[in-house]
């Protein structure tokens, strides 16, 4: 028996932060979206301990994907072993198509797969609720990843609410082969904003966008609080923002913490149209065209 679980990346339609805490961390309130960037994660039974093994794409560098032991679906196995109280393991393969240290989540994808790849391939039976806490104990973005959508994301942005999106959304996307330190980020922010409030403000014109489903409205609303700290560490991205504006995005933002950059589109024919810009200007450069929302962490085969 051996089952398939597919789990997408995410972006930031708003990431507000809040002044530093006490304990270090910053108050997020975010609107995180699923897009059709897809990690599969396939799991087979294995009589002892976890064997992975991580195929990426071609614009992915292998170089990146951690090595054993310092995986997050090892950590992710172990999480389900200690809540059961029984061993979990398996023989795992990752096909990875989400750019790694790019801002877009795909560790975070490939925890939510492996939590519920492995909780049906044991037949554990763990309740939702307790697949989103342990989810939630694996990072931050991990919870969204399982419940995938158009959801407000809030704490760390682990607390995740779904919304109402009536829209469907076209977007390029451009990873950068050199990540970012999100650490680093969120310093240059505190550095930048020492006047930000100890909690960001509500989400509601993203909100609105989104329940009218309008895509000009959305683009008008985007916005990430960390945009300027990651440009400011990484002038590039600016540039790229504005070759993207320029090549006919409606809008162009960093997601998350970076590098990554995403260009809102009014269609998928326009999408591919900016993609061919963004390409034909820089023939080396990744380029992806990506829509959304789409489904959280789900088995798409068993067998």
């Amino acid at each position: 028996m051996s089952l398939t679980v597919r789990a997408a990346a995410k972006i930031n339609l708003l990431l507000g932060v809040g002044a530093p805490r006490p304990d270090g961390f910053h108050t997020l309130v975010t609107v995180y979206q699923a897009v059709s960037l897809y990690d599969d994660l396939t799991v087979s039974p294995g009589d002892d301990g976890l064997d992975i093994a991580t195929d990426v794409a071609s614009y992915i560098d292998a170089s990146h994907v951690p090595g054993p032991g310092l995986n997050i679906v090892d950590r992710a196995a172990a999480a389900l072993a200690a809540h059961h109280g029984r061993p979990v393991t398996g023989s795992i393969r990752v096909d990875k198509t989400i750019p790694i240290a790019g801002g877009l989540a795909g560790g975070s994808a490939d925890g939510a797969a492996a939590l519920l790849a492995l909780d049906r391939l044991h037949v554990l039976g763990t309740h939702d609720d307790d697949l989103l806490a342990l989810a939630a104990g694996l990072g931050s973005d991990v919870p969204f990843a399982l419940v995938g959508g158009t959801a407000l994301g809030e704490g760390h942005g682990e607390v995740v609410t779904a919304l109402d999106d009536r829209g469907s959304w076209w977007w390029v996307v451009v990873p950068h082969p050199e990540g970012m330190s999100t650490p680093a980020v969120y310093r240059r922010f505190d550095e930048l904003r020492p006047d930000a409030p100890e909690v960001p403000g509500p989400p509601e014109d993203v909100v609105a966008a989104l329940t009218s489903g309008d895509v000009p409205r959305l683009a008008a609303a985007l916005h990430n609080d960390l945009e300027q700290a990651a440009c400011d560490l990484r002038p590039d991205l600016a540039q790229l923002i504005v070759e993207g504006v320029d090549a006919g995005a409606l809008r162009g933002l960093v997601s998350g913490s970076g590098p990554t950059c995403v260009f809102l589109c009014e269609s998928g024919e326009h999408a591919r149209r900016v993609a061919g810009v963004l390409r034909g200007a820089s023939p080396e450069r990744v380029v992806l065209v990506a829509h959304g929302p789409v489904a959280g962490a789900h088995v798409v085969a068993d067998g």
